[in-house]
């Protein structure tokens, strides 16, 4: 099969294109120096010479706080980019899977999400990229919505200088030995490669529509963190931070933890423990 990967060299989008070729696919990666995604024009051109018959789009504009001062530039590339691929992926008979967000929610259900459940964003990035969701699940005629929350995987995260929540508390630990975390804040912690294999045997289905797509369970960040040290054998002092210490500069949820309800009933559901996760992340960068 042929398959494009947009985003092919960001953090989730790496281990997309690899988890397709590991499956025996061809695999073509595009990245924004070879697209520009919130131009159809550029879209037509780049994808009419891969002639893919899956596109899954894993690029976005993701900084939270640059959505938030530029939801101009985030609805172009969040939403119309995803019309425009939806389009294409219609001209050329394409399904097309598109990576989406827990951020189109509020939070405040304090269970967790399955996929029936209304949206409501709390800041721009959420509202753009529900607004894609919406284009890619009204345009395109065979497509694939996966929404997933708490990324985290081995190629660099630029939108978070470079360091996942993983390697962001180690590197607090190392530099000084004392770390606070939130633990009023739920996450379900998921592995960029498990998700990739997930992509990979939902796009292999005949399934259309939206899908939840995390690993299994859930946690506080504090508790991520707990988790992370006791793995790692890291020795240091955790300490759970007050309530507001961290002020957020823009509104996120603080109930993240997604239900793959639509996948279990599918019996597509890939996902592990994210304790699991965790431990093959570790071992694939080399600290357990």
């Amino acid at each position: 099969m042929k398959v494009a990967v947009i985003g092919a060299n960001g953090q989730l989008g790496s281990d997309v294109a690899a988890a397709f070729s590991a499956a025996g696919d061809a695999v073509t990666g595009i990245v924004h120096g070879e697209m520009e995604i919130s131009e159809l024009a550029s879209v037509r051109s780049v994808l009419r010479v891969a002639v893919p018959e899956v596109i899954v789009n894993t690029a976005a504009m993701h900084h939270v706080e640059q959505c938030e001062q530029d939801p101009a530039r985030a609805y172009a590339v969040n939403a119309i980019g995803a019309r425009n691929l939806a389009q294409v992926a219609n001209e050329l008979k394409a399904l097309l899977v598109h990576v989406s967000t827990d951020y189109v929610f509020d939070g405040g259900k304090r269970t967790p999400y399955e996929e029936t459940d209304a949206p409501l964003p709390l800041n721009a990035y959420g509202n753009t990229k529900l607004a894609g969701e919406y284009f890619v699940r009204s345009v395109a005629a065979r497509n694939q919505v996966v929404r997933t929350s708490g990324l985290y995987g081995k190629r660099p995260c630029r939108a978070k200088g470079g360091l996942n929540f993983v390697e962001l508390m180690l590197k607090l630990a190392r530099e000084k030995g004392k770390v606070r975390v939130v633990d009023d804040e739920f996450v379900t912690p998921t592995f960029t490669a498990e998700l990739a294999e997930q992509i990979v045997a939902l796009s292999r289905s005949n399934a259309n529509g939206l899908f939840h797509a995390t690993a299994e369970g859930s946690c506080s960040w504090f508790e991520f963190a707990r988790e992370i040290f006791s793995l790692t054998g890291t020795h240091v002092t955790l300490e759970a931070a007050s309530a507001g210490e961290f002020p957020a500069k823009v509104p996120r949820p603080k109930y993240s933890v997604l239900e793959n309800r639509a996948l279990k009933l599918l019996g597509l559901n890939t996902f592990r423990a994210w304790q699991d996760g965790l431990r093959e992340y570790l071992g694939a960068v080399g600290r357990a």
